[in-house]
């Protein structure tokens, strides 16, 4: 396994697999970021974000039926979280609250 540190990208994308659950595949990914995230990101970036998380074992993937006739009939890639990387989001979420509980008052105005 590659290293188990994740940036902020890629802990988004695994917490956007989380939201999306069984309909988790690249161009989900991409469109949620965009939306939710008001983020720009390219679907190679988020092809090689999955990937990158794949190796880290923090996602596992398999090609799933496809009910777009825009696809051609071609499967979807569809991802999942493995134990691995809900153990992970749970170590940067609480690592996350212990900073900001610890933190001084910050007002954001």
């Amino acid at each position: 396994m590659k290293g188990t540190n994740i940036g902020e990208l890629e802990e988004i994308v695994l917490l956007v697999v989380v939201n999306l659950q069984d309909d988790a595949y690249g161009q989900a990914i991409k469109n949620y970021i965009i939306e939710k995230c008001e983020r720009k990101v390219s679907i190679s970036t988020v092809h090689a974000t999955l990937h990158r998380l794949e190796q880290k074992g923090f996602l596992n993937s398999k090609y799933g039926h496809s009910g777009d006739n825009n696809r051609g009939g071609r499967p979807k890639l569809l991802f999942n979280l493995t134990k691995s990387g809900e153990a992970s989001l749970k170590t940067i979420k609480e690592l996350r609250n212990k900073l900001w509980n610890t933190a001084p008052t910050i007002s954001f105005e």
